[in-house]
């Protein structure tokens, strides 16, 4: 039935009548689905007063699926029970029937039925007495019939327990004559026209009222992911406070300049394949600035610049292999050696945030790819007490105020800290970052003069974005299980300052 002709009877339903009716009624009668005659409400509701329409909703009992089942064919106690015969049956035999396992033990609790586990041929069912009254039937019956004002309440909650009977809330609608209440709907005019201009039908068109509220029509446009909107407020605060952005354009490295420059020995656990990706091809590296190389090798094997080194029989094969950095500070490691060879040095302060690479087991909090935010500050008799105090003016302007360190920690900083911030809704102290003073004999080889110190930290740009966007999972950040409409709708990011 079309949804006007649903509407013209309603209309001369609400006529025929001094009160109103009730929707679900109107549907009953009408032999129509009731969401057909709410649709016909509305449409009613947009041609203006026509009628008036009060929600209502109420409560009422309807049979499950199993519950529809068990009033045509009877309880499962009810089935068990008639499918045993005058000689009994094996217990093991009855369980196999449908209704055997929640039957049975409905039926031996009503004493229907007993067991005879001492038998012959093994434990058998027999019936206790010659015949049952089936009350679950007979109640779920009355329900669906309408008549569900005979069941006790206590009866309903339980049937609600054995998933027969469910209690639903419907929605309907009291529908009343409005003030320009007519039996006949007339088209409401959208647009006014230049004919109807010229010969002057507009006086005697009824025309739809402008929504002056309605917001046009979303445009369609690119849309900038969560992570590039917290990564450009981290790059504002840098740059007010007075850093330079380093070049960080080149995903592969050699290993020479991811590890072995920043004094990580060769047989470190993070130079192993297990949390290194390691290049096929091109394999290994060529170019290297071979005194600076031949100083670190020495400062490895040997010692110098008052270490003693590692004492070991560091290889050139392991510094040219080629892999995904897996840190920034290898970025870090070469302005630093290009700084060096300037031959006057000149204070600087270095910042990047750029993706890093780690053979990482997959998780709700851990990819194989994610971004680091590092800092770097090179100067003239830089101490931990300048470290802090940097630290405290970075976070402060990221809206973290409460800070603690703890020692720590790192092959190329000595002396090294954790940075942990006091979080105000778990109410208990986490880690916001790593920091640490460049350790000598990563810097005297790249000819960074004595009495330089460089202080520098870093911290991941995915946490702070998850917390910042209330996101749990990492996967729903970062991959091919984005939400693309959560980058669509994700508001502009502003740190807390």
């Amino acid at each position: 039935m079309a949804d006007t002709g649903v509407a013209e009877l309603l209309l001369k339903r609400i006529e025929a009548v001094d009160g109103g009716v009730d929707s679900q009624d109107v549907a009953c009668a009408l032999s129509v689905d009731h969401q057909v005659v709410v649709g016909a409400v509305k449409s009613l509701q947009a041609l203006g007063d026509l009628i008036s329409a009060e929600q209502r909703s109420s409560k009422h009992w309807e049979l499950t699926g199993e519950g529809q089942e068990t009033a045509e064919k009877g309880s499962h106690e009810a089935r068990v029970f008639n499918a045993i015969p005058e000689e009994g049956l094996p217990q093991n035999e009855l369980m196999k029937l449908p209704s055997g396992k929640v039957g049975f033990s409905k039926a031996m609790s009503n004493k229907w039925i007993r067991v005879d586990k001492a038998h012959e041929g093994g434990p058998r069912v027999f019936r206790m007495v010659e015949k049952i009254d089936d009350s679950v039937q007979e109640k779920l019956v009355q329900i669906q019939k309408g008549i569900a004002n005979d069941v006790d309440e206590k009866e309903k909650n339980e049937l609600k327990k054995r998933k027969l009977l469910a209690e639903v809330t419907v929605k309907s609608y009291w529908i009343m004559k409005g003030p320009s209440f007519s039996t006949t709907i007339t088209k409401q005019e959208t647009d006014l026209t230049p004919e109807m201009l010229a010969s002057g039908s507009w006086k005697q068109k009824s025309f739809k009222p402008y929504n002056f509220e309605a917001l046009g029509v979303a445009l369609d446009c690119g849309h900038l992911h969560p992570l590039m909107k917290v990564r450009t407020q981290f790059r504002q605060i840098f740059l007010e406070m007075g850093f330079t952005e380093m070049p960080t354009n080149n995903f592969i490295e050699s290993s020479f300049w991811n590890f072995d420059s920043l004094f990580q020995p060769q047989q470190h656990p993070a130079r192993d394949q297990h949390d290194t990706f390691f290049l096929s091809d091109p394999a290994v590296a060529h170019e290297f600035p071979q005194d600076y190389l031949e100083r670190v090798k020495k400062v490895h094997s040997e010692g110098g610049y008052g270490s003693q080194g590692y004492k070991y029989d560091w290889k050139i094969e392991e510094a040219k292999k080629n892999i995904l950095r897996t840190h920034t500070t290898a970025v870090s490691a070469r302005m630093l050696y290009k700084l060096a060879q300037q031959g006057k040095f000149t204070p600087v302060k270095y910042f990047s945030i750029d993706r890093v690479f780690r053979n990482e087991t997959l998780d709700a909090t851990h990819l194989a790819e994610f971004h680091q935010i590092e800092g770097v500050v090179a100067d003239y008799g830089l101490t931990l007490g300048d470290l802090m105090g940097i630290l405290h003016q970075f976070f402060t302007k990221l809206g973290i105020t409460k800070l603690r360190f703890k020692p720590a920690y790192n092959p190329y900083t000595e002396p090294s800290m954790e940075v942990f911030s006091y979080h105000e809704g778990l109410k208990k102290w986490v880690e916001v970052g790593n920091s640490g003073v460049f350790r000598p004999e990563m810097l005297l080889p790249m000819g960074i003069p004595e009495g330089v110190s460089v202080i520098a930290w870093g911290l991941s740009l995915e946490r702070p974005t998850m917390i910042k966007y209330g996101i749990n999972n990492i996967r729903e950040l970062v991959g091919h299980k984005v939400n693309l409409q959560m980058v669509y709708d994700s508001p502009i990011c502003r740190l807390d300052s």
